[in-house]
């Protein structure tokens, strides 16, 4: 009973505001990917096509461009992790409009714009000094190893530990800081979630930022983790998987 009552507040318009919003995010990004002829000349020219236009333009576009890109992948990605907390305010509020959605959710979004600004700032230098192609894929063993390697690393880690804790128990988050309203505990979200999940959503370099397909992946290992069945059991065999395929990455 208590999911079939979830599941009908679902489609209430809160709800379908958000769906509308993330289909949006991961539709603009489809629209932003490379043109199919400058794809289709990199696979005949091969790396020195690549190194051409990264000399010409870091990253392909400027950085207002760059952090659009950025901001919608963030939004696109993160915001569907946030569903079964945000499942969890419906059932505390218990109304039809549930008060405060939209400043939760923009609370724990403007988190993660910040972290766009970052991630743009990465792209450009990491452009400029040649290690990533246009679509934000890297172009050095080496530096997919290290993110490899350091996302690998940080699922073993306390701090990463602590935050899965406190996204795993939505219900126990709200009533430690309820007093604070939805703006706040928006951004307190933002905070925990981005202490979770950045260096995962810095694996965007490895496998090429406007990958729709590796940063789909990535989505729902974030959101799959952030389960408290399955999160368990999945984060440190994640953290050997990573580890491991820097090791591969560098032999061979």
């Amino acid at each position: 009973m208590q999911i079939a009552a979830t599941m009908r507040r679902m489609r209430a318009p809160h709800w379908l505001g958000f769906y509308g919003l993330v289909i949006a995010g991961w539709a603009a990004l489809y629209a932003m990917q490379l043109p199919a002829d400058l794809l289709a000349a990199a696979e005949f020219y091969g790396a020195e096509f690549w190194a051409a236009l990264c000399v010409v333009e870091p990253g392909l576009a400027g950085a207002p461009q760059l952090f659009l890109m950025w901001s919608l992948m963030a939004g696109a990605m993160m915001a569907p992790t946030l569903v079964p907390t945000l499942a969890t305010w419906d059932d505390l509020v218990a109304t039809g409009r549930a008060p405060g959605f939209g400043l939760l959710l923009g609370g724990y979004l403007l988190v993660w714009l910040g972290f766009a600004v970052l991630a743009t700032g990465a792209q450009i230098a990491l452009s400029g000094a040649g290690l990533l192609t246009p679509v934000g894929e890297s172009t050095s063993r080496w530096l997919s190893a290290a993110l490899l390697a350091g996302a690998g690393a940080y699922q073993f880690s306390t701090l990463k530990e602590a935050c899965l804790a406190k996204c795993r128990r939505p219900l126990t988050f709200f009533m430690q800081h309820w007093d604070q309203g939805p703006w706040r505990m928006g951004l307190r979200l933002g905070a925990v979630c981005l202490c979770c999940c950045w260096a995962l959503m810095l694996l965007g370099f490895v496998g090429g930022t406007m990958n729709l397909l590796w940063m789909g992946g990535a989505m729902v290992l974030m959101t799959l983790e952030k389960l408290p069945e399955i999160g368990r059991r999945i984060t440190r065999p994640l953290g050997v998987a990573l580890l491991a395929a820097a090791a591969v990455t560098l032999i061979f």
